[in-house]
């Protein structure tokens, strides 16, 4: 007995079996998070299939919608041959004849409507060229009053689509140094094509499956031959630089909100109004690391804040 108990001591004073316990907890969190990682993913999958499904049924509809209207031309045609007379044009009309016409009277007026048929349709064709450009015309009236709207909309952080993402992964840029290409989960359908500048200050394996804060409306533009369709965003200094973390519990595809500016963000900024250029000096972190726009933190309704790991007072892009 006493043999047992000076064990129990001994063991209970190891720090190996410390540390043991303390990396079985740490597994238990790992595995945990990757269950987690395994549900959104299945989610996702659902997702994707689904949408395929919807895009196939389209394309049928298609299909049969054009099978339909051949089927109405032949069935127009043969009609014509058989002399059965046409109600919707007009060019028969003319040709209706009276209870007291004879058979053999009718037959020429039935031969003859077909010509008249094919000469509507260059009209046909007509109006609707005709019917097209009032549509265009209204088109471009839209895209001016889109315009004007951006242009009456207060220049401030609620112009930018700032959402939470998952680099679900990384791997440089096959013809440039300095810059990673990944793949970002934003809480749409597909992920979407990031093109950073991180490598010199980011490690590859430090961008595998990790959170961040995605700029999403910009332009997307090639860099390198690779279309980037977001922005990583960073605290920035020119000796160091650092991905901001969204809060604890934020999913792909969460909002980043800033009290006191409830606008909403532009489909896509405009490069030529220089929007992005003019908010993002006013992109700072503060004394304690945590992401602001003139002092208003970056927030997920409900979940917290944006922060950097060490940087405070530094500048965001």
């Amino acid at each position: 007995m006493f043999f047992v108990r000076s064990l129990t001591k001994m063991a209970s004073s190891n720090p190996s079996l410390n540390k043991l316990e303390q990396r079985a907890s740490e597994a238990d969190q790992v595995i945990e998070y990757l269950k987690q990682q395994v549900a959104l993913l299945k989610e996702k999958a659902i997702l994707q299939a689904s949408l395929r499904e919807e895009k196939k049924l389209r394309v049928e509809n298609a299909k049969l919608k054009k099978e339909i209207e051949g089927l109405k031309e032949q069935l127009i045609k043969t009609e014509i041959k058989n002399g059965v007379k046409q109600v919707g044009v007009p060019a028969t009309t003319p040709a209706v004849s009276s209870p007291a016409t004879s058979q053999p009277a009718a037959q020429p007026a039935a031969q003859s409507a077909p010509v008249k048929t094919s000469s509507s349709a260059p009209k046909a064709a007509e109006d609707k060229k005709k019917k097209e450009k009032p549509e265009k015309k209204g088109e471009k009236k839209e895209k001016k009053s889109v315009t004007a709207d951006d242009d009456a909309k207060p220049v401030d952080v609620s112009r930018l689509d700032l959402r939470v993402g998952c680099i679900i992964s990384a791997k440089k840029h096959p013809d440039a140094d300095s810059l990673y290409v990944e793949e970002v989960d934003v809480g749409e359908a597909s992920p979407r094509t990031v093109v950073s500048g991180l490598v010199k200050h980011i490690p590859l394996d430090q961008m595998q499956n990790r959170m961040a804060v995605l700029l999403c409306n910009l332009k997307p533009a090639k860099m390198r031959g690779v279309l980037s369709q977001a922005m990583v965003m960073c605290a920035s200094s020119p000796e160091k630089v650092e991905i901001l973390d969204p809060p604890s519990g934020a999913v792909p595809g969460d909002r980043i909100t800033f009290q006191g500016f409830p606008g909403e963000p532009d489909k896509e900024l405009n490069p030529k109004k220089k929007t992005w250029e003019q908010i993002q000096p006013d992109l700072l972190t503060n004394d304690e690391c945590v992401a602001t726009y003139k002092g208003v933190p970056f927030e997920v309704n409900g979940k917290g804040v944006c922060k950097a790991q060490t940087m405070s007072r530094s500048g965001i892009k």
